[in-house]
């Protein structure tokens, strides 16, 4: 596929239009911010990740001449702090795989762009990072795929497709890595992967034509048959469960891949096929991943309301105690801000995560970086702020209404995922 790209698709995924005053390369003198010192080294560590040829970035920062024609792109992404994209505040919840710039690296870019964008002495670039497989977690034990490739329009924006995926396992599996590998990396914008125990993925895809079946808020599969398998977000790696923990995928269950696609900006027709990849537990399993939710549905959103408040919690069974691996907040286009403490029984409080510029179009599940212990009668309060005004640039109702939960788009949510292992619970002595 090709990796070239218009003025739009630039301007569409990185909104500005200063990356393309073309000037001379400047010449580099003694002390400057050059790109073969110092420069690459950021790209190496936050960006190139998804910016390299084949990754899912619009264009790639692996060498000067390729990033040097979207030196103000850049620049005025990380100002922004836009790029490299990541919402939680820093120092509430400690988390895996940060991908916020310092403030000092954003300078650098800076100062660099406004020097000219000097390519410095090539004998101090750094071993170029390497990327051999389309995997980032190394070959799956089995993958599954898409049955057909699903076609978008150009124009389009903002699809949410759910795909059911048959396995055929005859005994319980349990897996320790799960990996999407978006086949279009143009026009997936994010994927959640889901297991169904039932039949009610299979017969939404089965009423519905073409490939898979409409689910914006959901897959539509009944709490109690829904198990989840982790998700892919532009940045961020597949995270390994600790030795001895997996994720039950249970005998002849349906996976089901839900795609946000987004075709606004490429200008042509484009098709999916995407794939998951999954590595199986080596070792004994002695706690299965599950999840918890903190959820209210049950609330109403005033038009004309600029900072409604919305609140859930859960609270950890008092004969249970619970070790929190990651949290996933959720809500639609008015949520603006989201945040979730525990508070112990002793009445200690301690934040867990919190987003102040919610946008549902780059939301993620967030890996801690130590689990947190959650004893019993911990309870896990979640507290959502909404617009609902016509200054909100994501309204989707002109004049705004009253919004209510539901799973359309232009209705509302405020869930809290957690995953979590029961401190009680020993598998393996069974």
């Amino acid at each position: 596929m090709s990796r070239s790209l218009s003025v739009l698709t630039v301007l569409c995924l990185f909104g500005t239009v200063s990356a393309f005053a073309e000037t001379q390369p400047a010449k580099s003198t003694s002390g400057d911010v050059t790109f073969s010192n110092q420069i690459v080294r950021i790209f190496q560590e936050n960006c190139q990740g998804c910016h390299h040829p084949g990754g899912i970035g619009p264009f790639s920062l692996m060498t000067y001449d390729a990033a040097y024609p979207f030196r103000y792109a850049v620049a005025d992404a990380t100002r922004a702090r836009r790029m490299p994209p990541w919402k939680p505040v820093a120092g509430v919840g400690e988390f895996k795989h940060v991908r916020r710039l310092a403030d000092a690296d954003i300078e650098l870019i800076a100062r660099w762009v406004n020097a000219g964008a000097p390519e410095g002495d090539r004998a101090k670039l750094p071993s170029p990072r390497e990327f051999r497989s389309a995997w980032q977690a190394n070959e799956p034990d089995v993958v599954f795929e898409m049955a057909e490739p699903f076609s978008l329009r150009a124009g389009s924006e903002d699809i949410y497709r759910c795909f059911v995926v048959p396995t055929s396992f005859k005994e319980d599996r349990y897996v320790s890595i799960s990996e999407v590998l978006p086949g279009n990396t143009e026009v997936v914008h994010h994927v959640i992967t889901y297991v169904d125990r039932g039949q009610s993925a299979v017969e939404h895809d089965r009423a519905e034509p073409g490939p898979g079946y409409t689910c914006f808020g959901g897959p539509g599969i009944p709490y109690f048959d829904l198990l989840g398998l982790g998700g892919w977000a532009p940045g961020a790696p597949p995270t390994s469960l600790p030795e001895g923990v997996g994720m039950l995928l249970p005998a002849g269950a349906t996976i089901v891949l839900q795609v946000h696609y987004h075709n606004c900006c490429t200008g042509r027709d484009q098709a999916d096929r995407t794939k998951v990849g999954l590595h199986f537990a080596k070792g004994p399993i002695d706690k299965r991943a599950r999840s918890i939710v903190a959820i209210n549905r049950s609330f109403e959103i005033p038009a004309g309301a600029a900072r409604h408040v919305v609140r859930a919690s859960y609270t950890v069974p008092a004969n249970r105690s619970f070790q929190a691996l990651n949290i996933t907040p959720h809500m639609h286009l008015l949520g603006r801000e989201i945040r979730a403490t525990a508070k112990y029984p002793d009445g200690t409080v301690r934040p867990l995560i919190h987003i102040n510029d919610w946008d549902f179009k780059w939301q993620g599940s967030y890996t801690f970086d130590k689990p947190v212990p959650l004893p019993g009668g911990t309870v896990i309060d979640v507290e959502a702020i909404y617009d609902n005004t016509a200054d909100n640039p994501r309204q989707p109702n002109s004049p705004p209404k009253t919004v209510r939960w539901g799973k359309s788009t232009t209705d509302e949510m405020c869930i809290v995922f957690m995953r979590i292992t029961v401190d009680q619970e020993h598998l393996a002595k069974r």
